[in-house]
Order: C-alpha cells, then structure tokens, then sequence
C-alpha cells in the first residue's frame, strides 16, 4: 500500500513539472522552481547535477543559527566576540575586528544582507565550537534532509575542493530555513547599517537586488565566486503562493536576476495554492479520558493545500480519521492520530492529526462534579468518533 500511495503522490507531482526543453533559465547551468507549501517542482533543468554553491551555502548556516535559536540554545541577544580567525575571511566580509563583541541579530543580519563570511565564522564557532564541528552538523543536516547531491566543507561558500550541491538540494534547504519565518526579517531587507564597536557603521546592502526590485521577493541568498559564477536562491509571495527558485552558474549577476525573475513570474502567473481544507475547521469530536472536557475536536494538523493551475477545477477531498485513545493532557499542536485524504475514492496521502484547544488533566474536585452531575441526572451528550 505505501509504495501504491507514494506512487500516486510522484505521479500527481512529476506531471506538473515542466521539463528542459522549455527554457526559462537559459543562461543558468542548473535550475529548478519549487513551490514551498506542497513542494512540488514546477520546472527543473538539471537540477540534481553537483555544482559550486558559493555564498549559498549560507542558508545551510543560517538554518542551523535559527534551529539553535528555536532550541533555545541561544538568542538574538547573546553576544559574540569575534576571533581572530573570523577576522582574517576573505571573500565578502563585514571587516569585524578581533576582540569585537556583536549580538546573534546583527551577525545574522550581516549574513542575510551583506553575505559576510567573517560573521558566518564567528557564529559557526559558537555554535559548533570550532568550524570543522559546525561544518559536520551541516553535513549531518543535509543526510537528514535527504540531500544527495551536497557536501559542505565550510560554513561560507568560498571555492574548496568537494565543496558542492545542487538546484535541488539547495530548494530543499530554502524550503525547511522558511519554516523559521523571522528568518525573512533579516533576507528581506535591502538595506541597512551595522554599528561597529568603535562607535562608526558599516553600510549593507543586499546582494539579491530582487528584494528591491521584484514585487513579493523577501529572499533568500546570492552567491558568487569565479568557480561558481553567479547564483541565486530567491523566494517570494503573491497572494498565499510563495515559490522557491535557484539558478546556479550564470555569467553575471544581471542574468542571475533575469532568469530567476522569468521562473517566478512563470510560477505567479501558472499556478495558484488551493487550500482544501482549513485547519481550523472541525472533522469531529473524540473522548478524553481523565480530562476536565469529556470531549475535544479533532483536526489536521495543517491546512491541506494543493497547487492547481490557474482556472483548474477545484477538486473534493473527505478525510478519514484514525485516532486511538485520547488521555489528557493534550495540548493543542500535539499529533493524537492520523487522517487518511480520500480523492475519488481512493487514499491519496496521510496527514497529522491534532486537537482544537488545550485540555488540562482533571483533578479530584473535577471528578467530584462529574460524578455529581451524573448522580443528579446531568446529561453529558459526546460524540465519539
């Protein structure tokens, strides 16, 4: 059954690819446009052929500064003084000096913005301890996501031999740093200062001139180094539509821009998100054991969205539900079971379940009003599904 079903989700999502022979990316060597929601590829040229990635590695490291944010393991405020060897980076820099002490928001901010390799340094030492540590939790990331065309041997992009990726994997790394969306405060910004510690400021200026230039672009990071050429991860938003696209090895950054601007204006203009199902809806009720609510309604955990071309019918979806026992407490966001989605009757995915709100544990008084309530004949209606 499972191969039955990951063959109808290929198929739905090969069959809205639009192959090669249709050149958005003309001057690109690889290329791909994927939609974020959905993931689905809407045009690849070849998109898992390993290449240079230059400065794009960074959203691997910035992946990495926001799920130790996340985590907890560290915060915006936390200061970071910079070594001597993150002072010394070649390549685009933000001129830290040795001994410097920078907060995590500005460093990233350096990053998002100006593509500075010595605050890409300074926070791979921090997290990692050393660079070679953060460079293997990068390649450990990259395993997990599934990346098979990627290994990084540093945290900035600069040329190394067996440094490489691919359109593909790139997507994929843009797609999961998007679910820390703070992290498009920073990507979005087209210009601003730095303050020095000695009092002076450095101006930043995005390299993605789309940030500016392109309606509903907020990142994600350009990359250049003579190996590499230029390239271009972008992501933007029309409507509730965001679109992900990467070109790597174009011959200037004018082209870097065409080419990536024809394939989101090729996705704005051809497809739309469908959302079938709202997460905030209902798809029923289940008991609660030991809770202070008998009861509580079920939905996905998600909305369930599909991408349709523009003018396509909108098709019907019914899902089924497949909850065991519910024992509180349970929190809203927890996954309590799963839901098959059924289209023209046949199983087409499975999706998370969870709750509609919280429900504490009941204590003894609770239980104490129950049973009250039920020896004087209070009626407690629940529908169990």
């Amino acid at each position: 059954m499972k191969k039955f079903l990951s063959f109808i989700f290929c198929f739905f999502t090969m069959s809205m690819v639009v192959h090669a022979d249709i050149d958005l990316a003309p001057g690109a060597k690889s290329a791909i446009l994927m939609d974020a929601s959905t993931k689905t590829i809407l045009y690849a040229k070849n998109e898992d052929e390993s290449l240079p990635p230059a400065s794009m590695t960074k959203i691997m490291s910035m992946l990495l500064i926001m799920e130790e944010i996340d985590k907890g393991n560290l915060s915006f405020d936390d200061k970071i003084t910079i070594s001597e060897n993150a002072s010394k980076m070649g390549g685009s820099q933000l001129f830290l000096q040795t001994g410097e002490v920078y907060p995590v928001k500005e460093l990233l901010k350096g990053i998002a913005i100006a593509s500075g390799n010595d605050a890409v340094v300074a926070m791979a030492e921090k997290i990692g301890g050393s660079v070679d540590n953060f460079v293997a939790m990068m390649n450990k990331r990259a395993k997990e996501l599934g990346l098979k065309n990627t290994k990084f041997m540093n945290p900035h992009g600069l040329d190394a031999e067996g440094h490489v990726s691919s359109a593909k994997d790139m997507a994929i790394i843009a797609q999961e740093l998007l679910k820390h969306e703070k992290i498009l405060e920073f990507t979005s910004i087209y210009e601003d200062y730095l303050k020095k510690n000695d009092g002076s400021s450095i101006w930043l200026v995005n390299t993605n001139k789309l940030v500016r230039f392109y309606d509903g672009v907020d990142g994600l990071k350009t990359g250049f180094t003579k190996t590499a050429l230029y390239c271009l991860t972008a992501t933007g938003q029309k409507n509730n539509l965001r679109l992900i696209s990467v070109v790597m090895g174009e011959a200037t950054s004018d082209e870097r821009s065409s080419d990536t601007s024809n394939l989101l204006n090729y996705g704005f203009n051809t497809y739309e998100l469908y959302k079938a199902f709202d997460s905030n809806t209902s798809l029923g009720t289940k008991r609660v054991e030991f809770g202070k609510k008998d009861s509580v309604s079920l939905s996905l955990m998600q909305d369930y969205v599909k991408l349709l071309k523009k003018n396509e019918e909108k098709p019907g979806y019914s899902f089924e539900v497949k909850v065991d026992t519910i024992k509180a407490p349970v929190k809203k966001g927890q996954v309590v079971g799963k839901a098959n989605v059924i289209y023209n009757g046949q199983i087409i995915d499975e999706v998370d379940v969870t709750v509609l709100e919280d429900i504490e544990k009941a204590n003894i008084w609770d239980f104490f009003h129950k049973n009250l309530k039920s020896i004087t004949g209070g009626k407690n209606n629940i529908k169990n599904t």
